[in-house]
């Protein structure tokens, strides 16, 4: 990285950002411009700001680094957002990915990895740290079965996902932490569904989803 990095640090836990801010003050071409500890914060210093990076975590107060992440992407789509997490289930990964994250790195993961995340990024590249990268290649190299959607064609991607879940026997508290989104917006995906499907409420659609296929 020839130019200086311009990076905003956004996670709640200020220990952790004083962690990164140490490591990336050992850099002469990274300079932290502003931290977040929410995803509102995130989203407004960002425009303010416009640094070249934002280094984000999932699970924040308010809005989450899911939804921070494409708003700041759709307005500011320069600025390229490397996710930084202790989850690597594939939902968290997937949705970061349509959200548009250019980087994916566990927490614990040593310095070299975060600083060649920060150099592929900065350069305009995507990068995942090499478990995030072990998940995607299995993800796209195992055959798939029919596509939840295709059982469902009258729902959405996400209200599919969020159907599967139901048939699992998942509560809406638990899907919202399986798709990293707000209780409020499972509790519409719901009532969505049960009016897509026709179905007077959760036990019948498990009927429905499992009778079609879904597990």
């Amino acid at each position: 990285m020839a130019d200086t990095i311009r990076l905003l640090l956004a996670d709640d836990h200020p220990l952790f950002r004083d962690g990164l801010r140490a490591l990336l003050a050992s850099l002469s071409n990274c300079e932290v411009v502003g931290e977040a500890a929410n995803g509102e914060e995130a989203i407004s210093l960002a425009q303010t700001l416009q640094p070249d990076i934002v280094l984000m975590d999932l699970q924040m107060p308010g809005v989450n680094g899911i939804e921070a992440t494409r708003r700041i992407v759709q307005t500011s789509p320069h600025i390229g957002v490397i996710i930084v997490t202790m989850f690597e289930d594939d939902d968290s990964v997937f949705a970061a990915l349509r959200a548009g994250a250019r980087g994916y790195v566990l927490k614990g993961a040593d310095q070299s990895e975060i600083l060649r995340a920060l150099e592929a990024v900065g350069r305009g590249e995507a990068l995942f740290g090499p478990p995030i990268a072990a998940r995607l290649m299995n993800f796209f190299a195992t055959p798939r079965p029919q596509t939840q959607a295709a059982l469902f064609p009258e729902l959405t991607e996400r209200e599919s996902e969020v159907l599967q879940l139901i048939a699992r026997g998942r509560s809406n508290g638990d899907i919202a932490a399986t798709l990293v989104i707000s209780l409020k917006t499972v509790r519409n995906h719901v009532s969505n569904i049960f009016s897509k499907l026709q179905v007077a409420g959760r036990a019948e659609a498990i009927v429905r989803a499992r009778e079609a296929g879904m597990r």
